[in-house]
């Protein structure tokens, strides 16, 4: 039996997904799953990197308790946050995550030296106060010697992958989201990176999903009992969804349903131009010069923060069900207002958000959950509109992937708000998107059309159509 190894970490969890195919079908299982939490330091909310490879290598040797040892292995995580390396390959200052409000007022120092209007020209990507291009410039204004001494910059996947085999590769899906690659020459945009005052230096080669990294180092091998090579997933977790798509045709809005909602399309090209840039759409690069036109929305994180604000009492289930017992409760809110990024309360931001402007506020848990799920669920139906609008298209479906295609009450709410039937699942999309890369490159599949039909008949979707209610 051949096995290969999905790490899939994201923004509060990551998990070890182990696959191997049977018959032509593709069937996973989880060796091992561990929460991501922020931390403090020097001020600023930042990544426990050590105990994520510590998490790595736990479930690394699961696999190895378990007998069953992967051929190769990749790790995928979230967009956006970097290492920067030293001569020595030490690491410069702390990994300060992307909600911290170290950015702030960061894009108008970039638009001082670069208008927005041509940086999006040029890397197609939307402004998100959190991009890496505004991170680099907050590490310029706070701590500008560590720009100085940066000889390698690695985005966090990358940086996993180099603890593992020695080896320093800059994936391609990942580099995108940094804002500072160009969408039509898909490498860095080095005069852009001159122009906003950025050393050029940390700024290595790109290399493609399927490439191989290279084997464990010894060191590693010792710690966790065998060897395997580590193989480039596409290692921004949304472009490893994407490819996880069960989609019925071109006419199918992709949802990547997590901690962020992904929703958009898959394009051969960059689709780069003004109502697309008002329209804060984004063009991400994916597996082999595919791009996700899509647009970056709140998601689950707000579901997720409610959550704990209330100490994890409820369930996920529980919390559906309490939403659902609030019918009549008509009050929304604006899911990308800056104010849910990383609220103290996010119960208590979504209150002042209605008193804010002139609605009911929530009283119960139920009603918070029903504002969140319906504001969610209208926000995907604007995003599609404007989709529409900008490519000239009709879509027909909405396709589900990710932890929030098990969430019957928003792939409901979704399904009204849009007119559109809904197909939920696979939920492991991430895993699965990045073991789909690892098999093609092993030759399990011929090509990602083979490895996508493997897809569609190895994982049930459930279906969701407009007004049809438990």
């Amino acid at each position: 039996m051949r096995y290969y190894l999905a790490v899939d970490i994201g923004a509060s969890s990551g998990r070890h997904i182990l696959a191997h195919t049977e018959n032509g079908r593709i069937a996973l299982e989880e060796v091992y799953r561990f929460e991501n939490n922020l931390v403090e330091r020097h001020g600023h909310q930042c990544w426990d990197l050590n105990a994520l490879f510590e998490h790595i290598l736990a479930g690394l040797s699961a696999c190895k308790a378990a007998g069953k040892i992967p051929e190769t292995m990749g790790v995928d995580t979230w967009a956006i946050d970097f290492v920067l390396l030293d001569a020595e390959d030490r690491l410069l200052g702390d990994t300060v995550a992307y909600r911290d409000s170290r950015t702030a007022g960061m894009d108008k120092v970039a638009e001082e030296r670069v208008p927005f209007e041509e940086h999006y020209a040029r890397t197609g990507i939307q402004k998100q106060l959190f991009n890496t291009v505004y991170q680099l410039l907050a590490v310029q204004r706070e701590r500008p010697e560590l720009l100085e001494r940066a000889e390698r910059l690695l985005m966090l996947p990358d940086y996993f992958h180099f603890l593992l085999t020695g080896v320093k590769k800059n994936e391609y899906t990942n580099a995108t989201s940094t804002a500072l690659v160009n969408a039509e020459g898909k490498d860095w945009d080095r005069e852009l990176i001159r122009r906003l005052g950025l050393p050029e230096r940390p700024f290595a080669p790109l290399s493609m999903p399927g490439e191989t990294v290279g084997r464990f180092s010894r060191e590693i091998r010792e710690r966790v009992g065998f060897d395997c090579t580590v193989v480039l997933p596409a290692t921004h977790d949304t472009a490893s969804a994407f490819l996880a798509v069960p989609a019925r045709d071109e006419h199918t809005v992709y949802l990547s349903s997590g901690t962020w909602s992904l929703l958009g399309v898959e394009s051969l090209s960059p689709i780069i131009s003004e109502a697309g840039r008002a329209a804060n759409f984004t063009n991400e690069g994916g597996y082999f010069y595919r791009y996700r036109f899509l647009k970056n929305i709140m998601g689950l994180w707000m579901i997720q923060s409610i959550r704990r604000d209330l100490g994890k009492k409820f369930s996920y289930a529980e919390l559906e069900d309490l939403a659902a017992k609030a019918e009549g409760f008509d009050s929304l809110v604006d899911v990308n207002d800056p104010s849910f990024l990383a609220p103290n309360s996010m119960c208590e931001a979504v209150k002042g958000y209605c008193a804010k402007t002139g609605q009911a506020v929530p009283q119960t848990t139920g009603e918070l959950m029903r504002c969140v799920y319906r504001s969610l669920a209208r926000c995907y139906a604007e995003s599609i509109a404007e989709l529409e609008k900008i490519t000239g298209k009709r879509y027909t479906a909405v396709s589900i992937v990710g932890g929030g295609s098990k969430d019957g009450t928003l792939n409901r709410l979704t399904a009204d708000y849009t007119g559109l039937p809904v197909s939920a699942g696979p939920f492991e999309a991430t895993a699965l998107g990045n073991l789909l890369v690892q098999m093609i490159a092993a030759g399990e599949f011929p090509n990602l059309q083979a490895a996508r039909a493997a897809v569609r008949e190895s994982f049930s979707v459930k279906d969701y159509f407009p007004g049809e209610h438990q």
